[in-house]
């Protein structure tokens, strides 16, 4: 649920003004059962694709939808899905945000900053500058030039990062969410190579997310003139968000982990792991992009909420 206020005047007033026409009203109502492109939306509500797309642009931006690039025939598509089921306004100004209760940690972690690692070739990884190892041999992952590295890929295995958990004391956690620019990892580029890759926290799996590809259809926004065109490109922005009762990715429920099935609490760390599991369906590899390849300028992203102990009880 989203919660707004006239304490937040901004917010409440892009929001507002998204849901203003009918238009967009239908189409956040379209998108209550299933994702749907730009072009099905159109066919749907019988308007000209120029005005959903432009539609689209106002709700995402207001954050009501989020959108995803997904390999299509000719090109690619943008895939929308609704953000939230529910929307509550308050006018009153005495009532604050729910939000304004919580205490926020966040940090960010390099993607050559992994504390163990199990690969597979193909794998490799490069700086900004430079390749770093040796392509396709996994005991190169070990060399100290590791923690430079602006993008990995291995086809099997996994890394490890650890992630510090400078919490105050006697708090507690609320929600986890974990972000990163990921894609398979195909030979060269491969638009149509599904891989699922998971992510597991302290030993315990959250949710997997079957990549559609390794992305290689146009340059990344951000990589280094250096860097190839007939390899890897960009990847997907991906969020794991793990609250009371569930897990989600991108909006979406994927499993029943919660926060507390993570035991959090009184750890000066988490452990975090990505890869692709050995009885995974579809062993496609992985690409994790720093802030300097891909699309995104971001490394691995973490967001942690939390609560007085006074005030949860």
């Amino acid at each position: 649920m989203l919660d707004l206020n006239v304490n937040e005047p901004d917010q409440l007033v892009q929001v507002a003004h998204a849901l203003s026409t009918r238009a967009r009203v239908d189409m956040l109502k379209l998108l209550y059962t299933r994702s749907m492109n730009i072009i099905e939306i159109s066919e749907a509500l019988k308007l000209p694709v120029s005005t959903v797309a432009n539609n689209v642009k106002i709700l995402e931006a207001a954050k009501l939808l989020t959108t995803e690039l997904l390999p299509a025939a000719r090109g690619a598509m943008k895939v929308c899905t609704r953000s939230y089921d529910d929307i509550h306004i308050s006018l009153n100004p005495a009532i604050q945000s729910t939000k304004e209760n919580y205490g926020v940690y966040e940090v960010e972690i390099p993607i050559g900053l992994y504390s163990d690692c199990e690969v597979y070739p193909t794998c490799g990884m490069a700086s900004g500058t430079e390749m770093i190892i040796r392509e396709d041999e996994p005991a190169s992952f070990y060399h100290p030039k590791h923690i430079d590295a602006q993008i990995i890929w291995f086809r099997k295995g996994y890394l490890e990062y650890i992630l510090p958990l400078e919490l105050p004391q006697n708090v507690k956690i609320k929600s986890l969410e974990l972000s990163m620019e990921i894609c398979s990892e195909a030979p060269n580029f491969d638009n149509d190579w599904p891989s699922d890759i998971s992510v597991w926290v302290n030993g315990l799996e959250i949710g997997m997310w079957t990549s559609p590809g390794d992305f290689g259809d146009r340059r990344g926004r951000l990589n280094p003139s250096w860097w190839l065109d007939w390899t890897t490109q960009y990847g997907l922005l991906k969020t794991w968000r793990v609250d009371e009762d569930r897990t989600t990715l991108d909006m979406k429920k994927v499993s029943d982990v919660g926060i507390n099935d993570l035991q959090l609490e009184g750890r000066p760390n988490l452990r975090l792991r990505i890869g692709v599991d050995p009885n995974a369906v579809h062993k496609g590899g992985v690409n994790i992009f720093g802030r300097q390849f891909g699309d995104y300028e971001q490394d691995i992203k973490m967001r942690i909420q939390y609560v007085p102990l006074s005030e949860e009880a």
